[in-house]
C-alpha cells in the first residue's frame, strides 16, 4: 500500500477512534468507558487502539487537543478579521465556548466531561488557556484585562445554562469589556 493511501487510513481510524471516545465519554463517563466501548463504537478491534493511542487517558487527552485545536483556525479567521473588536470577541467565545458546549451540553455526562479534562489533564486545559488568553489579548490588549474576562467567562457557564442563556451572558459581558 502506498504511502499515501496508509497515511489517509491511519486518520481516517484516528478521526473515528476520537468520534467513537467522544460519544463515549459524554455518553458514559471517563470513569465507566473502556476501550472495548471505544472499540465497538469505532467498529475497530481493540488492538488498533493501542496502535494509535497507549491507553484511556491517551484517547482521552488527544480528544481534548483535537477538539480545541479543529475548532482554532475558525478562530484564526476572525481574529485576521476587520469586523469591531467587539464583534472579534464575541465571535471568538462563539467558536471555542458556545459552539461546543452547544454540542455537549444534552450529553448525560456533559459536566462530568469537563470536569474530568480539568481534574486529569491540566496539561491540556493550560496550553488551550494560553492560546485563548493570547487570542482574547489580541482583541483587548491587555494581558490583566483579557485575563478578567477569561476568568468572568468561567462564570457564565458555571450553572450549566441553556444555550440561549449562555450566548446572552456572553454578549452582555463582551459589552461591558470591550
Amino acid at each position: 500500500m502506498s504511502d499515501a493511501k496508509s497515511e489517509e487510513r491511519d486518520a481516517a481510524r484516528r478521526a473515528a477512534i476520537l468520534k467513537a471516545a467522544r460519544e463515549c465519554f459524554l455518553q458514559f463517563g471517563y470513569a465507566k468507558t473502556s476501550l472495548d466501548d471505544i472499540a465497538k463504537r469505532a467498529n475497530i478491534s481493540r488492538p488498533l487502539i493501542y496502535r494509535k493511542f497507549k491507553n484511556k487517558e491517551d484517547v482521552f487527552s488527544a480528544l481534548l487537543e483535537h477538539d480545541f485545536m479543529s475548532r482554532y483556525p475558525e478562530a484564526e479567521k476572525v481574529l485576521a478579521g476587520t469586523v469591531s473588536p467587539r464583534e472579534k470577541l464575541f465571535r471568538l467565545y462563539e467558536i471555542l465556548l458556545l459552539e461546543p458546549w452547544s454540542d455537549m451540553r444534552r450529553a448525560p455526562m456533559a459536566l462530568e466531561f469537563y470536569e474530568t479534562c480539568e481534574r486529569q489533564f491540566p496539561e491540556v486545559q493550560a496550553k488551550q488557556s494560553r492560546l485563548l488568553l493570547k487570542a482574547t489579548q489580541s482583541i483587548l490588549e491587555s494581558k490583566e484585562l483579557s485575563q478578567v474576562f477569561m476568568l468572568a467567562v468561567e462564570g457564565l457557564y458555571s450553572d450549566i445554562p441553556t444555550i440561549s442563556v449562555l450566548r446572552r451572558r456572553l454578549q452582555l459581558l463582551v459589552e461591558r469589556f470591550v
